[in-house]
């Protein structure tokens, strides 16, 4: 496959792009590496024939343009199931780690070299370790108030004659849809939302919120877990009470009121609902075996591969996919990117995942189909339909 080498307009970045052609995409890969500075990066436009290819960037150590491929993928699925017109995209910039100042380069350094590709193919957004910081960084590297949504709430701009002020991921879009596929859910395979023992995996943006808004349902989060540890306790855990731990001794396992768990003997807990919320691949043949769960509803991308999501199934567990219950995120980015309020957001997250999640869980049990697949056929749909009304994708 013969790469096409662009114009190098990033200031010393060496940008390697590749077109490739199926019916879907990839669209293009770009490769960004700027050896002053140690920077390197990855950019996936997966398909755009809804829109501009839409999804965040993710900055981990070990994070690979195979990775970044795979999440572009799900967020064409996710963006077209979420009814709005983004196509899918990712991005990921390796980090290992540094000081603020560091990362600001390493920031705005990418998002020059993709000068090229933002906004007219991509619109950056918040992912592992990128949040309303490094959104306002990207804005103000290219000074376009539209290449990146998820900015604080106090970045506005005047877009063509219209005051647009950022809507952050910190407040919660993401966790409340997922809160609100996860009620959708319980209902149609007759789990009472009240009372329900929910276990979250995962105590950052999404799982904190998606605790928050299933406790004001009435749920009871019965177990929680992040990257140190986990908590369990079966009368219901406080979403005050964790969070205050939390933010006091940096995690959940030293809250003070429960049992301390292990990560591994989390996976374990006797639960209605499981929402792994945490990062790529948290389930696997590891720990598959030991989950209990009557419902999985996917908050995190990716959080096991589709295989173990159909020995879910084939067990009697039913599983809602990431790109149908995790797009209160996107959605929230679409609202930002048209210069929607917070309080109009909100109602369209609701409106958009309630409306996905009914859809999907309806055709799964009808057909008696894998959820993934029965979101996928809805999904490639409406690409499918769009793709057939233009002439080409650039």
């Amino acid at each position: 496959m013969k790469a096409k080498k662009l114009k190098d307009t990033s200031g010393g970045q060496v940008v390697e792009a590749k077109n490739i052609g199926d019916l879907f995409g990839p669209e293009l890969i770009v490769k960004v590496r700027d050896p002053k500075i140690g920077l390197e990066g990855f950019l996936v436009v997966h398909n755009t024939a809804l829109g501009l290819g839409k999804g965040g960037i993710r900055m981990t150590p070990d994070v690979t343009v195979e990775e970044v491929g795979r999440l572009a993928e799900t967020m064409t699925w996710k963006n077209a199931l979420a009814g709005i017109p983004f196509g899918g995209a990712k991005a990921g910039l390796v980090w290992k780690g540094g000081s603020d100042s560091m990362k600001k380069q390493h920031v705005q350094s990418f998002a020059r070299a993709l000068s090229p590709f933002i906004p007219k193919k991509y619109v950056a957004g918040p992912d592992v370790n990128s949040g309303e910081k490094e959104m306002a960084w990207i804005a103000d590297a290219l000074n376009n108030f539209q290449a990146a949504t998820g900015k604080p709430r106090r970045y506005c701009k005047v877009v063509k004659g219209k005051k647009m002020c950022g809507l952050p991921h910190e407040l919660g879009s993401t966790g409340f849809g997922v809160a609100h596929s996860t009620a959708v859910a319980a209902k149609f395979l007759g789990i009472n939302i009240k009372g329900a023992r929910v276990a979250i995996e995962g105590f950052g943006n999404v799982g904190t919120f998606a605790f928050k808004f299933l406790e004001e349902f009435g749920a009871k989060i019965v177990a929680v877990a992040d990257s140190r540890g986990a908590i369990y306790d079966a009368k219901g855990l406080s979403y005050a009470g964790v969070i205050r731990t939390k933010s006091k001794t940096g995690s959940v396992a030293n809250h003070k009121v429960g049992q301390a768990l292990t990560r591994d003997d989390f996976w374990a807990v006797d639960c209605d609902i499981l929402i792994p919320a945490g990062v790529t691949d948290s389930i696997h043949a590891g720990n598959k075996n030991v989950i209990r769960a009557k419902l999985i509803v996917e908050g995190a991308n990716i959080p096991m591969n589709a295989n173990i999501e159909s020995e879910f199934g084939e067990k009697g567990i039913f599983v809602v996919p990431d790109f149908v219950a995790n797009g209160g995120g996107v959605i929230s980015s679409y609202a930002e990117y048209m210069g929607y309020s917070p309080a109009k957001m909100f109602d369209m997250v609701e409106a958009k995942v309630t409306t996905a999640t009914k859809s999907v869980v309806r055709q799964a049990l009808a057909n008696n189909k894998n959820p993934r697949l029965a979101a996928l056929e809805i999904a490639v749909a409406r690409v499918e339909k769009a793709a057939k009304k233009r002439k080409s994708a650039f």
